[in-house]
């Protein structure tokens, strides 16, 4: 470990490249079977079955790598900013032993979260995992395991499925085609890019993560947005090409079931099999994220944080409430999609108490009245400002979350099939008169002690 650490050192010392002798070796063989990957990017024949994505309705996402240490987000390196020879010194501090990925997917399941995605790499290069590519990984760390198949293992164990967010931009490898990126301009590199070499660099990083972690049911990817032409987050023109469709094929013949998803802040590209949305609910720009895209049918995803960052911020206290983090939700349930809700785990470890104590109250919920998110489609009428409507078979489930921001005390909907409807989790009996001639059902809240969190009503339709 020692002599391995030194190697490390003086690699970021000098600024060289991070690809290690064992990577060169095995790169001709590798780039070969990704050749002979089918490029189904477009396949219909051959598309993944999304139905227990669709029915999942809930998921984590985990922001975790060497930042955790400097306790300022995930974005530490560009935004103080940090060269990476200064950055790369993080490798001999980053010591996660309180790690315990029993707890982390236990935090998962019992807040009712269905699948979990944590960063295998973000923008700064680093591998959470054991690595051929690049001695820039977890292994090469006081820590010295990998954390990647120990979480593989316990989603296997306590039957949650595994996905991998993969960051396509990288701060620290000169090979990356940084000169055109928006990002990484402040790292120090002075060595010409070789982007054909970066890409056979991430295919075989791909094709590790969907060989040696078992069954993987996502692949993440971010980054698209650095090279786009305009300089803007919602421009699909990239000025480079990622060749998106050996990538894709790349994933779905090495892991057919395997869904591909891509957070390009526009609409989605051929071979996708969910469709992005960050901080924003589809149909959306309030985050301003979303201008460029369009809801499509494919299924849908919102990633959202619990306080204001992904990556681990000491100084960040802004935790959303139980109650906004359910509203979220049901407002994805609501579009028919899934909320990706993220923790970024502290340089030990551990996820924040802060973090756990809203997971651990909104699994109490979902044990309640998951039956109105779980499996659900979107309702009759896009999210409002008073809540949000989530179908299931012959009932619809409205959810209000706000009573004083409906006029009069009364909510008047145009609810097809309507048959009758009560409260769910409200007492009393509710007030409601439906003309049968405009399909307008008028339901009387006046009077009613609404929950604070979410007061659901079911309706039952013919």
């Amino acid at each position: 470990m020692k002599a391995i650490k030194l190697l490390v050192l003086a690699g970021a010392m000098m600024l060289s490249a991070t690809v290690s002798a064992e990577a060169k070796e095995v790169r001709a063989a590798t780039d070969e079977a990704a050749q002979e990957a089918v490029p189904a990017a477009t396949n219909e024949a051959t598309k993944p079955d999304t139905r227990w994505f669709r029915e999942a309705g809930f998921g984590m996402f985990v922001h975790f790598g060497p930042y955790a240490v400097l306790g300022s987000g995930e974005w530490v390196m560009e935004t103080r900013p940090i060269a990476r020879a200064q950055y790369m010194k993080l490798q001999d501090f980053f010591n996660p032993q309180a790690f315990d990925a029993a707890e982390w997917v236990g935090i998962a399941k019992r807040a009712g979260m269905k699948y979990i995605i944590i960063t295998s790499r973000h923008h700064d290069g680093f591998s959470m995992w054991d690595t051929a590519q690049s001695e820039w990984n977890i292994m090469n760390t006081p820590y010295g395991k990998d954390i990647l198949r120990r979480l593989a293992d316990e989603c296997r164990e306590q039957g949650i499925k595994l996905g991998f967010y993969y960051s396509l931009i990288d701060w620290t490898r000169d090979d990356y085609q940084w000169r055109t990126g928006r990002t990484g301009h402040r790292a120090g590199r002075t060595a010409p890019n070789d982007w054909e070499g970066y890409i056979g660099f991430m295919k075989r990083q791909i094709t590790e993560l969907l060989t040696d972690y078992g069954d993987v049911a996502v692949m993440w990817f971010d980054g698209h947005w650095d090279q786009n032409v305009s300089g803007t987050d919602d421009d699909p023109t990239s000025g480079v090409d990622w060749h998106y469709d050996e990538i894709y094929g790349l994933v779905h013949s090495l892991q057919p079931d395997c869904l591909v998803a891509n957070n390009h802040h526009t609409s989605p590209f051929p071979g996708e099999d969910y469709q992005v949305f960050e901080r924003d609910l589809p149909g959306e720009n309030k985050a301003g994220y979303s201008a460029g895209q369009q809801v499509s049918q494919l299924p849908l995803e919102t990633c959202e944080t619990i306080n204001g960052s992904w990556g681990y911020h000491i100084t960040d206290g802004s935790h959303k409430s139980v109650a906004q983090l359910v509203r979220r939700l049901v407002g994805a349930a609501g579009m028919g999609g899934n909320l990706l809700l993220n923790v970024g785990p502290m340089p030990d470890g551990r996820i924040d108490e802060g973090s756990a104590a809203r997971l651990a109250e909104m699994g109490e919920w979902l044990a309640r009245w998951g039956h109105t998110v779980y499996g659900t489609s979107a309702g009759f009428i896009k999210p409002q400002d008073w809540g949000a409507v989530t179908r299931k078979g012959d009932k619809y489930y409205i959810h209000i979350f706000d009573g004083a921001g409906v006029a009069n005390g009364a909510l008047a909907l145009k609810i097809p099939g309507f048959s009758g409807a009560k409260w769910l989790n409200v007492a009393g009996e509710l007030r409601y008169a439906a003309d049968r001639k405009t399909g307008y059902v008028t339901l009387v809240l006046d009077g009613a002690q609404l929950d604070p969190i979410d007061s659901i009503i079911e309706v039952t339709v013919k």
